[in-house]
């Protein structure tokens, strides 16, 4: 029987032997290649995490910006008549706003001088936050009745 390294052993040994032989193990090398593996996954992980925050945050910032703008829109002219021209002004210290009012044309529109003729205005209302170069806008636009009156 040729002897490959191995002492005679009895039949119990030798299972343990042969089992022992079988798991040695993973190298060094094979180690540092699944830690690598695993950093470069979460790395990855935490990129797409930091994009859906980032994505949420710009979510906020647009629905905050809606909200500002209707309470504007709903707000405007209820006390005062409408009239055409450029108003802007704050709602806090981090967002803008800035109204575009001008005369909207209807085809089949009152004509002048009529009693109770009314006319439409359009009203295109900016709301900003940021600063340059990372200033956004949203644009609301909408349509009111106003006094046809000079």
């Amino acid at each position: 029987m040729a002897d490959r390294g191995h002492h005679p052993v009895r039949y119990g040994q030798a299972l343990v032997i042969a089992s022992a032989r079988q798991a040695r193990g993973f190298s060094l090398l094979e180690v540092i290649a699944a830690i690598m593996l695993l950093a470069i996954a979460f790395a990855a992980l935490m990129e797409v995490a930091g994009g859906s925050i980032r994505l949420s945050q710009k979510a906020s910032d647009y629905t905050q910006a809606a909200l500002w703008a209707r309470s504007a829109l709903d707000s405007r002219f209820v006390l005062e008549p409408v009239q055409p021209g450029l108003t802007q002004g704050s709602f806090d210290n981090r967002y803008r706003w800035r109204l575009q009012v001008t005369p909207w044309a209807v085809s089949n529109a009152t004509p002048p001088g009529t009693p109770y003729a009314f006319r439409m205005y359009k009203l295109d209302l900016d709301v900003m936050w940021g600063s340059a170069p990372f200033e956004h806008t949203a644009r609301f636009s909408t349509l009111r009745i106003g006094s046809n009156a000079p």
